[in-house]
């Protein structure tokens, strides 16, 4: 396996991400290239690319990584316990977009490669990620576009791919404590190499290609709609959602923060502005209520 070809691409992606997005936004990212220590449980490097209070983005944050640890953490081994102890690599591109407006959602992306290594034994390798939306206000249109742009992006590496990733989608990115999914999904998947290394990066590489098309238009549609005092308080409600699934269920989150890693860019999904109210509930038939009752419940967009 190429793994220079591995860091091109992811690099490439996040520039071209970012390039995007800041010509919507008219604000700049700023570049953080990071270091850890040779000493430290996790080595490797990367660039964290932030926007804060941008234009349009209230927060954004897209973030590149190649590390590299003697022991892979029990997060990355709970599927596969035969690597346990195994020294790793793992690099890719994660982002979150928090919009300011309520009337806009906001969206994550996160696509990823890991090597797993142990003497005198093969490498071991599987591909992760996905994209998925979180509005506050739903929109029919744009939850349509979001999941059609996915499904074009997978169904040339196989129709049976969309169907499993999507429900894969609105399974991993749930709230147990809550019993509420986190929002109207998406595509994810994890531990992937059954198309083999070359057809296995290619599909990865068109889900994370596909996230441009499937939120920019969205977004822009979205981020100059009025919105009230009120549904900017309920966006920062449901944004403690985004927090509490972070923190608690996020693979990604844990694996870093248990393989020593670099603390300021695993966080920096966080949205900026967040509040909680206690055993609130939506008053009925108002459009806080819809999203409830109608977008955060598991349904086939595309029918």
């Amino acid at each position: 396996m190429d793994t220079q070809a591995l860091k091109d691409y992811f690099l490439g992606l996040q520039d071209r991400i970012v390039s995007a997005t800041s010509a919507l936004d008219g604000k700049a990212f700023v570049a953080d290239h990071w270091q850890k220590p040779e000493d430290s449980p996790l080595r490797g490097s990367g660039r964290t690319c932030i926007l804060e209070n941008g234009n349009i983005l209230e927060k954004g944050g897209v973030g590149f990584s190649h590390v590299r640890g003697d022991k892979m953490p029990s997060t990355a081994t709970q599927n596969r316990p035969e690597m346990a102890g195994r020294s790793f690599e793992a690099m890719g591109v994660s982002l979150v977009f928090h919009p300011r407006n309520p009337k806009a959602p906001t969206a994550h992306m996160n696509v990823r490669c890991f090597i797993a290594q142990a003497p005198d034994k093969d490498p071991v390798w599987w591909f992760g990620g996905g994209f998925d939306l979180t509005p506050y206000y739903g929109v029919d249109e744009d939850c349509k576009h979001f999941h059609q742009t996915a499904k074009n992006a997978l169904d040339p590496f196989g129709s049976d791919l969309h169907p499993r990733f999507k429900k894969w989608c609105d399974e991993y990115f749930y709230l147990k404590h809550r019993d509420e999914p986190r929002g109207i999904g998406g595509v994810f998947f994890d531990d992937f190499n059954e198309l083999g290394f070359e057809r296995s990066f290619a599909m990865t590489q068109a889900v994370g290609n596909a996230f441009i098309e499937a939120y920019l238009p969205i977004l822009e549609r979205r981020y100059q709609e009025p919105y009230t005092q009120a549904e900017r308080d309920f966006q920062e409600y449901r944004r403690g959602r985004y927090v509490e699934y972070n923190l608690i269920f996020d693979r990604g989150t844990i694996f870093g923060l248990q393989s020593g890693g670099r603390s300021e860019s695993i966080l920096m999904s966080m949205p900026p502005v967040v509040t909680w109210r206690y055993n609130w509930t939506p008053e009925p038939n108002t459009p806080e209520a819809k999203l409830y009752d109608y977008y955060l419940k598991p349904r086939d967009w595309l029918a």
